[in-house]
């Protein structure tokens, strides 16, 4: 037996509100990601109200309240893909996907040691340079050379981390201070 599928009601005002407030208690999220939840709801569902649906007044309501924290979500973000071993330029490109201002990325952006730090984990996690068999053949470390380029890491960091004798070595390498 089939049941028919009823079509949600479209929304008002304050169901509008009710979304854009359950998203926000559910999930970090950036101004420009909530923005674009609930245009999606308003496509799925349609709109009951008087003109056009209040949609950035709603996301600016959510930040005035303190719901919404573009540079907290972006610290946040950032923290996360550094500590599974993400390059700086991946950072990048998730905050961008999320919609985050240049200005605040570059506020967030990590320091060289950080950075060594997250290839130093990524290797360590991928078993990559001196975590992993020692590789003798040409073909195996460039795979290993083209996981670390594709994790966001830049070149010189790769070979630099690949190319320790030890793993003590590329630790030392990660632990180095930043340079000014």
């Amino acid at each position: 037996m089939t049941r028919d599928r009823r079509n949600p009601r479209p929304l008002d005002l304050p169901r509008l509100n009710e979304l854009a407030l359950a998203y926000v208690a559910r999930f970090a999220t950036s101004a420009a990601k909530l923005e674009g939840y609930l245009r999606r709801k308003l496509r799925e569902r349609g709109w009951d109200g008087d003109g056009e649906a209040p949609v950035q007044a709603t996301v600016e309501r959510m930040v005035a309240a303190g719901y919404v924290d573009d540079a907290q979500f972006a610290r946040a973000r950032s923290g996360s893909l550094l500590r599974r071993g993400y390059g700086q330029r991946r950072v990048d490109q998730a905050l961008g996907q999320a919609g985050i201002a240049e200005a605040v990325r570059s506020e967030v952006r990590a320091g060289a040691c950080e950075q060594r730090r997250a290839a130093l984990a990524l290797a360590r996690k991928r078993r990559l340079g001196p975590f992993g068999a020692p590789a003798t053949d040409r073909a195996v470390r460039e795979k290993q050379l083209a996981a670390m380029l594709r994790a966001g890491h830049p070149l010189d960091s790769a070979r630099e981390l690949l190319n320790a004798i030890s793993v003590e070595a590329a630790e030392q390498w990660a632990a180095e201070p930043d340079e000014e």
